[in-house]
């Protein structure tokens, strides 16, 4: 018995900008506080989209109903991201006396939930966060829930599955569960017994191609490039703004009296590790690289936008393997 399961609160709340991500954690909470219990008994599922006007009384009525022949009632909120603000403080009215057994569960996609909604459910329960926007986040997450599978990756294994997701963490769960049908459970999983299963290689941060390119390997950014721009993949028009921004960044720091990553927050703002990358690159690349790079990223745009004739990913091959020479030759 899990310590959710053993002691839960009375409410939790998902919240994270991947709604794929979202409703897994869902899932796999709605799971925990179960247990062995009839889901049939125990759970009652609403949507904030079928309340009339918005307002949410049907979910506070199924909320405060206590649990029946069983000892606890879960009830599930999908979207309770658009909970207007309004709706919002009456729920967390309602939790602030909850009724015994009962547990509320809010997926907090659709929208963002409000701060009064926040501090409610955290008062009485948990505020689950699945953020994956940096890359800290994306291997907590994927460290997270490899600990609690039902089979284990080895090493190896769990080096193959994160490079070959990528951005595209919402496969996780159904890789595991296809995993553990195929070998059992417990099981410890190599690369060989993985590969089978792995399906399409998802998407990659374009943080990936821009390192690679500021660290002057060609080769490399070549291969994540031809990732990125697979089937479903990212638009070269996209790219090139991405390389636009990053060397006009460089451009206005050219000339000053840039000495540490904090001297270009005071200049360009943003954070402090992309300024780090920034300071890094400003003092490899000279006035006229620089100058040269955006020449380059201009005839790109040229081209892309009709004055070449080329296919598109041409275009965006080429100016990846001359910008990231440029960059190697200033380094």
């Amino acid at each position: 018995m899990t310590k959710r399961d053993a002691s839960p609160g009375a409410a939790y709340l998902v919240t994270g900008s991947d709604e794929v991500l979202v409703a897994n954690e869902v899932r796999d909470l709605i799971g925990e506080l179960l247990g062995a219990r009839d889901a049939s008994l125990v759970v009652e599922e609403q949507s904030v989209d079928d309340l009339e006007d918005g307002e949410p009384g049907p979910i506070i009525d199924a909320f405060m109903t206590p649990p029946f022949l069983v000892d606890r009632r879960i009830v599930v909120v999908r979207r309770a991201g658009r909970l207007t603000a309004d709706a919002s403080r009456q729920v967390a009215a309602a939790l602030a006396t909850p009724p015994p057994g009962a547990v509320l569960i809010l997926s907090g996609d659709g929208g963002t939930p409000t701060p009064t909604l926040k501090k409610a459910v955290a008062a009485v329960g948990e505020v689950i966060s699945v953020g994956t926007r940096t890359a800290g986040e994306k291997k907590s997450y994927l460290s997270d829930h490899l600990r609690h599978a039902p089979v284990r990756l080895n090493a190896a294994a769990t080096k193959v599955l994160a490079d070959h997701l990528g951005e595209d963490l919402g496969r996780l769960n159904g890789i595991l569960e296809t995993l553990a049908s195929a070998y059992g459970t417990d099981v410890t999983v190599d690369p060989a017994m993985l590969a089978p299963y792995l399906g399409q290689k998802g998407q990659v941060p374009i943080w990936d191609l821009t390192d690679r390119v500021e660290e002057g390997d060609a080769e490399e950014a070549l291969k994540v490039l031809a990732r990125m721009m697979g089937p479903g993949g990212i638009s070269a028009h996209v790219l090139t703004a991405s390389f636009d921004n990053r060397f006009s960044q460089l451009a206005r720091l050219d000339g000053a009296d840039v000495r540490s990553g904090d001297d270009v927050v005071a200049i360009l703002g943003g954070a402090p590790f992309v300024a780090k990358k920034l300071f890094a690159l400003s003092s490899r690349i000279s006035h006229e690289g620089v100058v040269r790079a955006l020449d380059l990223i201009g005839e790109a745009d040229l081209a892309l936008k009709g004055g070449s004739g080329l296919e598109e990913r041409l275009v965006t091959e080429v100016l990846v393997a001359r910008l990231s020479h440029l960059c190697a030759a200033g380094r």
